[in-house]
């Protein structure tokens, strides 16, 4: 019987009288994409930080099950604890990736810290995921001792991509993983995010306020308002058929553009 991979339980967070997260409540499912959406201040941001460890509710849990089937209180995990699962069962791919990359660093030395960090010492094999990876997110293996300072928007995005994936973690944290680029850009990383995470089997939670990113990676969204879930279900479906006034506002504003 499959059981959910993450799970969050009432989530509320406050930042003075702002309430950014309203009792939230989610499941994640091995090897699925949930996307959640909304405009800017909606929650979903805040929402992605609090189910990665990265701040901490003001009530409610998040719940993370291991590969052993054990379940974890992620916000009672030891901070040694939660670093070592951001390096090995988790990855997060930031909207800009320099907040991911070194960039003094070259290309293939930022994938080999992540291979380095999960205990491989032999350079010669480092050297080789390194360059596999490279080529498997479409750059150049020839680039891989160049800095990452020379590449363009996409390929750094694409590199942050290679390095997180390069440890197989079976969940993605992913926030606006195409905001800021080029449309011409972001239809070729679109096309390879969907790509590997079908490979892979990844289970992806995706914050995008492009409701077109949503439909082409996510089989499941949320659709968040003010710090709440106001409509949720598969995304064709929602986005189809959307049944709050909010989501049907957020539908309607896409076709109008």
């Amino acid at each position: 019987m499959t059981v959910p991979l993450l799970e969050a339980h009432e989530l509320d967070l406050r930042f003075g009288a702002i309430r950014a997260l309203d009792r939230v409540n989610l499941s994640l499912w091995p090897g699925e994409v949930l996307a959640i959406v909304g405009e800017s201040g909606s929650g979903k941001s805040s929402l992605l930080h609090v189910l990665s460890g990265q701040g901490a509710p003001d009530a409610g849990r998040v719940l993370y099950r291991d590969p052993a089937g054990a379940q974890h209180d992620v916000h009672a995990m030891p901070a040694p604890h939660l670093r070592a699962l951001h390096r090995s069962d988790w990855g997060f791919v930031h909207q800009n990736p320099r907040d991911a990359l070194r960039m003094t660093v070259s290309a293939g030395g930022n994938v080999g810290e992540r291979l380095m960090a999960q205990g491989a010492r032999h350079y010669g094999d480092i050297r080789e995921i390194a360059t596999d990876w490279l080529r498997q997110v479409e750059i150049d293996p020839s680039r891989i001792d160049d800095l990452p300072r020379t590449f363009s928007g996409g390929m750094l995005q694409r590199l942050q991509i290679a390095r997180t994936l390069a440890t197989h973690p079976r969940l993605v944290f992913m926030d606006e993983p195409t905001g800021g680029l080029d449309v011409s850009v972001q239809a070729r990383l679109l096309d390879l995010i969907r790509s590997l995470v079908s490979r892979l089997g990844l289970a992806v939670l995706l914050v995008t306020h492009d409701i077109a990113v949503a439909r082409l990676l996510a089989g499941r969204i949320i659709v968040m308002r003010r710090g709440q879930v106001v409509e949720t279900g598969l995304t064709d479906q929602v986005l189809d058929d959307p049944q709050h006034p909010y989501t049907q506002l957020l539908v309607s504003s896409v076709l109008q553009a």
